[in-house]
């Protein structure tokens, strides 16, 4: 079967389809750097961190797809399963601005003041001690 070649692809794929996303020239890459640069950034919020945990899981998760799929940008696109491969790179940039402003914004520290009893009770459930 035939197993398009970046240049090749890049020749056929002219735009994204997605007003405001164009094509990108390089995509692999540019997503393999954002995927680092992230986990470089989460790095520095506290192992105990929810946040830092989750996203740290699923950032390897795509920087081990991008291992396997050995520059095969058809098998990164199935295998993320985001849509293409500009939609999963904007994403993932997304993702890098989220974390460098959870580090600005300390997410993981207690409250500054305690809520309000039943702030955070939704839809019948109380997450409030009874």
């Amino acid at each position: 079967m035939f197993r398009a070649t970046r240049p090749l692809f890049t020749a056929l794929k002219a735009s994204t389809g997605l007003t405001g996303l164009a094509v990108h020239p390089n995509p692999l890459p540019a997503l393999r750097q954002t995927l680092e640069s992230t986990l470089e950034t989460l790095s520095t919020i506290p192992v105990h961190s929810v946040y830092r945990q989750a996203t740290t899981t699923i950032t390897q998760r795509k920087l081990g797809i991008l291992d396997r799929a050995d520059g095969n940008l058809s098998a990164v696109e199935k295998e993320i399963d985001q849509g293409q491969i500009e939609e999963v790179l904007k994403a993932a940039e997304d993702e890098l601005s989220l974390a460098r402003k959870m580090i600005e914004w300390k997410a993981w520290e207690s409250l500054a003041e305690e809520p309000v009893p039943g702030q955070f009770d939704y839809f019948g459930k109380t997450t409030s001690p009874s």
